[in-house]
């Protein structure tokens, strides 16, 4: 069952910074936060006092990166993004349940990136990215979601597997999805629905 709680460990990456009264709720809620370096900033700004600082440090303010230097974990590596290094770094820490906000927004191409991600990071932990319009659940098995009568569900296959749906206004049996469009647009038809799946899906539930 995949469900819905405010986890201990909450990421801001350098997206757009939540509007939505719930991905507020979680950055309020969260008792550990971890930033990236160019989310840093702005969260600094709005009075948040975050408990890591992850990336290659070249967005951080220089005031930033001298009144936090001690909670600054600096990567250069640049074969990943921030918001992975901050995912490998809650997960270096022991954190398992991981919850991210600010992943999309602003360029689409960040936007596009960082949703895929979601399909590698949950090799590591259990992650869920949540937005101003919704949140993304990656899964790589049978799953069955807690959803509601009409609430709006959009499917996106990472590997091309069969997959197969129940409580969804439009089924797919044993479906192939070679384009993530295929599977965007659907319905749930009640208070829960599952996907039958060996392959890597990203869900997106959208807020009412």
């Amino acid at each position: 069952m995949s469900d819905f709680h405010t986890p201990s460990t909450l990421i801001i990456a350098n997206g757009r910074y939540p509007e939505h009264p719930l991905p507020l709720s979680l950055i309020r809620e969260a008792t550990y936060i971890v930033c990236t370096d160019g989310a840093a900033n702005d969260f600094i700004a709005r009075g948040g006092l975050p408990h890591a600082i992850v990336g290659d440090c070249d967005s951080i303010s220089p005031e930033n990166r001298e009144r936090f230097a001690p909670i600054i974990h600096h990567s250069a590596d640049q074969e990943t993004n921030d918001l992975t290094k901050s995912v490998h770094f809650c997960v270096a820490q022991g954190f398992r349940e991981l919850m991210i906000v600010g992943g999309t927004g602003k360029r689409e191409d960040h936007t596009l990136g960082n949703i895929s991600l979601l399909a590698e990071y949950q090799q590591m932990a259990r992650v869920v990215m949540v937005t101003n319009w919704g949140r993304f659940t990656p899964i790589s098995g049978n799953t069955t979601f807690q959803s509601f009568r009409g609430e709006q569900v959009s499917v996106f296959a990472i590997d091309p597997v069969a997959l197969t749906t129940q409580g969804l206004k439009y089924p797919l049996q044993q479906r192939v999805l070679t384009n993530w469009w295929q599977g965007t647009l659907n319905e749930s038809l009640g208070d829960h629905f599952s996907i039958e799946t060996d392959g890597r899906i990203i869900v997106f539930q959208a807020f009412p």
